[in-house]
């Protein structure tokens, strides 16, 4: 369930002209969809999607005489960098697992087809923020939402008692309890700030309005170092220059015991989190709890994303057709989503499949928390877009090289901030596309 590389949508039209790209073609997206029999390949990460694909093989695509083949791949960067490869050389698979982020950069090599006459009426069964990531924010439809990672908070719920602490719903609250905490257990920390996770901190800047990347006429237009996005990295950079909260990495072995002994008794993290947890702070079970993440404004729902994940169809694909049908099936079919969260443990764009089913319980590690996914699906509905580029490996790159030093020495994340617009912008512009100021 845990795919630790950010999601949500694109902002702006860009995938619709070839200007926008520095490596585009004209090959392969015009050849009419194949009709009758067919055999796909799907290249993909998620465990379990070879099961997945065995019910569509016997079932629906059996009727229909599609096959679907599951290739397992490495995820992130080496995925991408592997598929424009094949699509370089007319070699791309039918259909492709691809992160949310990593749309942009497909679409602008021209890996992608336009599969919105084939299921484009899909669009009721996602959170809109969710939906419009898929559509880079035009008329065309790039792929199918598969899994996402809403934003939540939680909480050690047996230390925020002992300690007199109240959950906080805004981000106020939430410094204040911070500073709470410090003033009652100074050997304690509410949670830290890592700059080993540039999706979580995107996550965190897309709940707050940022759109990193949008477009104008032939042009990109990269607003990283943003108010919205600023705000994010004064509010955090200020907790850690006071002391406020830590400021290590999370992931590693000391972060693990800080979890597990109570040293840190709060995580903003995704839905997935119960399942990182079980394993780095098992002895915990059934003390924490979840609750949705605070707000700039108090009384609204909106959230960021931290993972996720959709299906595309490619347009080497002889049969764009029939890989957009079980595209559709694979996402939005309640056999496929019910073996999707069984087989493969994602957590489902698919809006009916948030809850009931394999989700009707709660996750073990919060056995104490019955309505853990009913909350979550709540939380879902409140996912804010995002705007994705052709270069978001370049712009987390850069935040992790200038916000690890800004972290480590307690000094303002602002100058790490403009860095990171900096170094975006500059790649962008060596790569041969057109940027706006």
């Amino acid at each position: 369930m845990k795919y630790r590389t950010v999601a949500v949508s694109t902002a702006a039209a860009l995938a619709a002209t070839a200007l926008l790209s520095g490596c585009g073609s004209d090959d392969g997206g015009d050849e009419p969809a194949a009709s009758g029999p067919a055999s796909l390949t799907y290249w993909a990460w998620a465990p379990g999607l070879d099961k997945v694909a065995d019910i569509w093989n016997k079932g629906p695509g059996k009727e229909a005489g599609i096959t679907v083949t599951v290739k397992k791949q490495a995820s992130g960067d080496d995925l991408v960098t592997k598929i424009i490869t094949a699509a370089k050389a007319h070699k791309a698979p039918d259909l492709v697992q691809a992160e949310y982020q990593a749309l942009p950069t497909l679409v602008s090599n021209d890996v992608l087809a336009d599969i919105s006459g084939e299921a484009g009426d899909a669009k009721s069964r996602f959170a809109d923020g969710i939906w419009q990531q898929t559509t880079l924010g035009s008329d065309a439809l790039y792929a199918l939402p598969q899994d996402s990672g809403p934003l939540m908070f939680y909480y050690r719920e047996d230390l925020f008692k002992k300690y007199g602490l109240t959950v906080p719903t805004t981000w106020d609250e939430f410094a204040e309890t911070a500073r709470a905490l410090k003033e009652k257990a100074p050997d304690k920390d509410l949670t830290t700030f890592s700059s080993n996770d540039s999706g979580l901190f995107a996550g965190l800047a897309q709940q707050a309005g940022a759109q990193w990347w949008t477009t104008g006429g032939d042009k990109w237009k990269v607003a990283i170092d943003d108010p919205a996005t600023r705000k994010v990295a004064d509010f955090w950079g200020g907790l850690v220059k006071e002391g406020a909260i830590d400021n290590q990495p999370m992931y590693t072995p000391a972060w693990n015991k800080a979890l597990n002994t109570g040293k840190q008794i709060a995580w903003v993290s995704a839905v997935w989190a119960p399942g990182t947890l079980t394993t780095a702070a098992p002895g915990t079970k059934g003390k924490w709890a979840m609750a949705p993440l605070p707000q700039w404004k108090a009384g609204e729902n909106v959230t960021g994303s931290w993972g996720g994940s959709s299906t595309a169809v490619t347009n080497d694909s002889k049969n764009k057709k029939a890989a957009a049908t079980f595209a559709k099936w694979l996402n939005t079919d309640p056999t496929a989503l019910a073996a999707l969260v069984e087989e493969s443990g994602i957590y489902p764009a698919a809006t009916a499949a948030q809850t009931g089913g394999a989700l009707a319980k709660a996750p073990d590690y919060f056995s104490n928390q019955p309505g853990f996914y009913t909350e979550a699906a709540k939380i879902a509905q409140g996912t804010a877009p995002a705007a994705w580029g052709p270069n978001v490996n370049v712009a987390y790159s850069a935040f992790k090289d200038n916000f690890a030093e800004a972290a480590k020495t307690r000094s303002d994340f602002g100058p790490a901030l403009t860095a990171m617009q900096d170094a975006t912008v500059a790649d962008l512009e060596k790569q041969g596309f057109g940027v706006s100021e």
